[in-house]
């Protein structure tokens, strides 16, 4: 699924956070959508069944944690991903907001490249269901239910990094893919790491599945060779 086809739904009552995050993620390819309160967001959400919810807690007319209840219910929403944006150190928000049926919580203020990326990881669940479990390249078939790899007649089960990475490059086959975008989709914001941990995996894996399979694009990144 293309970034242009994912709907997010930007659920607060201050026009300035709404401002801000909409502006950071229509800059990374989203179709924003946005409403003010609760009532509001089951309304949006009911019409435009976005794939990703962030929502304020404290609203007006219908605050968050209520809003979400009632999304829950709706069967055509099902699939939705619902994130908090709860202010630091709102613990009761938090536990609340996960009881009554949210994924994850972001905690304002939020740094627009650490959003971003947040952002990134909640669709990465969604993306994830929607993919079909197993890629099948010439005598290679990896097996993402499972996490194994099948090479010719040998099975192999991977460290988790390096099946994720080998399942992001050969999803793709013949793409570049951007050393920032590997770190993005496959380290997140789990730990900090640099482009030298890319290296390593890459490396591992040319031993494993063949050096020839994987080709370095000097200053750019990394790409999966038929």
């Amino acid at each position: 699924m293309k970034k242009k086809d994912i709907t997010i739904l930007l659920v607060d009552d201050e026009p300035d956070i709404l401002e801000i995050v909409r502006y950071n993620l229509t800059a990374e390819g989203y179709t924003i959508e946005t409403a003010e309160n609760g009532l509001e967001a089951i309304a949006q959400a009911k019409k435009v069944k976005p794939q990703l919810i962030i929502m304020d807690v404290m609203m007006p007319k219908m605050d968050g944690i209520e809003a979400c209840e009632k999304i829950r219910n709706i069967p055509e929403l099902s699939e939705t991903v619902i994130t908090f944006l709860t202010a630091r150190g709102e613990d009761y928000s938090q536990m609340a907001g996960f009881e009554a049926g949210a994924d994850d919580y972001i905690t304002k203020p939020i740094k627009p490249k650490v959003l971003v990326s947040k952002v990134k990881a909640l669709l990465r669940r969604f993306k994830e269901e929607e993919e079909d479990e197993n890629i099948k390249l010439g005598n290679l078939t990896i097996n993402r239910e499972e996490y194994k790899i099948v090479l010719g007649k040998e099975e192999m089960v991977l460290p988790r990094k390096e099946f994720e990475l080998l399942a992001l490059l050969a999803s793709k086959p013949g793409k570049v893919f951007k050393r920032e975008d590997i770190l993005d989709s496959i380290w997140g914001n789990e730990v900090i790491v640099g482009g030298r941990t890319i290296d390593v995996h890459i490396r591992k894996l040319r031993e494993k599945i063949g050096d020839d399979k994987f080709k370095t694009v000097k200053g750019v990144g990394y790409k999966f060779v038929l």
